[in-house]
């Protein structure tokens, strides 16, 4: 339903001024205020539409402080004087091995006095032969000597009688001459039956297998029953003094950095025993097929320090300057060792190194540092190349 209305206003002069006109029942009219904010907003959202359209659809970056990145922790670990150590493989020996074996003609072993293991001193009986055979044979030699004798005797007294009658002229010049040379080859008889049973003898003592030096017994190949000859193989091995040895195998370039008279440490292999040694010997030749040669390392005797055996040596190459990391720090792959190094741009970067002693301080880097970089101490495993880290300083 339509009704008329009017609206009267004063303005401000005084002026009074009537508005007539028709609305609609029950529709309220619309503030002004709220047209005026809806236009105003309207406008607004048409300027961030347009800003974002000219900005070409970039989203604005808000923090650039690497607060996103992975953190990990360098270090500048710079340079370092390294003792210089090679640490090689090799077997244990006796230094001086002596083969002892059957001396005389042999015969049946009645009784062996030593075993492997044991201590002998030189000229210790090792070995007891039968001999009785060889006892007979000496005494009738000596029986021959008392023949010789006689005979000697007998002719000395032949030519005394006959030099007592030649002044008579009852026995000629000859004579006494045949006598003399009678009673002189009777005295060499003599002399050659002493001389036959000195050798008899010696064969004899020979029969008895002796120790040729003080030393360590090795190894016992030898029985009571058994018989044995001058072509039976060695009986025992023993080692001289006891003097123990490795053979330790360089490469050309670790024989060029060691001479006679090098300390060396010694661990055989199952044990963490260490022992103490020094180069005596260097090969003075290189094998053509595994291009090494064998550095022989002098040993006290020791238990266990078993000729046969595996051990690894450790050997004072003298000092070098290097770069040292923890072991945290050096990765490796098919390709190599490498640590991860930070740029000035906080980007990981993969290093190749050539590494070298490992020391207690950790692993020397002889090749791809300088020791001025900033280092990935840890974590390097997870890092990829290029990929830009936030790093925490660590003081070496």
């Amino acid at each position: 339903m339509n009704y008329e209305t009017t609206i009267t206003a004063e303005a401000a002069d005084g002026v009074t001024t009537e508005f007539s006109g028709a609305r609609t029942l029950g529709a309220p009219a619309i503030p002004r205020w709220l047209i005026v904010g809806g236009l105003g907003l309207f406008v607004l959202l048409l300027l961030i539409a347009g800003y974002f359209a000219l900005a070409g659809g970039e989203p604005v970056a808000v923090d650039d402080d690497n607060s996103q990145s992975p953190s990990v922790t360098v270090v500048t670990p710079g340079t370092t004087t390294v003792a210089g150590e090679i640490e090689a493989p090799g077997t244990l020996a006796a230094r001086r091995p002596m083969p002892v074996g059957v001396v005389g003609e042999g015969g049946q072993v009645l009784r062996v006095t030593v075993d492997a293991g044991d201590w002998v001193q030189q000229g210790q009986v090792l070995v007891v032969i039968d001999r009785s055979v060889q006892v007979q044979q000496a005494a009738a030699q000596s029986a021959q000597i008392e023949v010789a004798k006689a005979d000697a005797n007998l002719a000395q007294a032949n030519l005394d009688r006959a030099l007592q009658l030649v002044a008579r002229g009852f026995v000629s010049k000859a004579d006494v001459d045949r006598l003399t040379s009678t009673r002189d080859a009777a005295v060499a008889r003599v002399k050659v039956a002493q001389a036959q049973l000195g050798e008899q003898r010696a064969r004899n003592q020979r029969l008895n297998i002796l120790a040729p030096a003080t030393g360590y017994v090795l190894s016992r190949s030898v029985e009571p029953g058994q018989t044995v000859g001058a072509g039976s193989p060695a009986l025992f091995t023993i080692a001289s003094g006891g003097e123990m040895e490795m053979l330790a195998q360089l490469s050309e370039e670790q024989l060029a950095k060691i001479s006679v008279g090098t300390p060396a440490t010694i661990i055989p292999t199952g044990s963490d025993k260490q022992f103490t040694g020094q180069v005596w010997q260097v090969a003075p030749v290189i094998d053509q097929a595994s291009r090494q040669g064998t550095a022989r390392i002098a040993l006290s005797f020791a238990p266990e320090l078993r000729p046969g055996g595996f051990a690894t040596a450790r050997i004072n190459s003298g000092s070098f300057t290097a770069t040292v990391l923890p072991e945290s720090a050096v990765l490796a792959d098919s390709q190599g060792s490498f640590v991860y190094v930070v740029g000035s741009d906080n980007k990981a970067a993969r290093r190749a190194v050539k590494t070298g002693a490992v020391t207690a301080q950790g692993i020397a880097i002889i090749g791809g540092l300088t020791g001025k970089e900033r280092v990935v101490l840890r974590a390097g495993g997870f890092l990829n190349p290029g990929e830009t880290v936030n790093p925490q300083v660590q003081k070496k």
